[in-house]
């Protein structure tokens, strides 16, 4: 069992959401974050008045999946989040040890 984490810009949610469903991927759970790497921050205007913030909104993926299908997910993600420029994010492949549905008491790859 894998764990994906990706790190993507926020318009692209529903591109992501899309071909993880597509895939068979059975739920998801997305949180919002801000961050920065390489972007650096960037400059917003509050009030009519110009700042800059070193850090970006971003929205953190995480999809609990098969070691089968773990590559298929990577690369649907990385294919519907990409836009070609700076700050299209970073995906993460963990290893999972366990995992247990609450309501059943599934575990492992049928809890998933």
């Amino acid at each position: 069992m894998k764990l994906i984490v990706a790190i993507i810009k926020p318009f692209k949610l529903d591109d992501v959401r899309e071909a993880l469903t597509a895939l068979g991927a059975t739920g998801m759970t997305v949180t919002e974050v801000k961050g920065f790497g390489r972007q650096k921050g960037h400059t917003e205007i509050y009030r009519g008045a110009e700042y800059s913030t070193n850090m970006v909104p971003k929205v953190k993926i995480e999809v609990a999946v098969t070691a089968d299908l773990a590559p298929r997910v990577v690369e649907a993600i990385q294919q519907s989040a990409h836009t070609g420029s700076i700050g299209d994010g970073k995906i993460f492949t963990i290893d999972m040890s366990g995992a247990v549905r609450i309501r059943t008491g599934e575990t492992n790859e049928t809890a998933i």
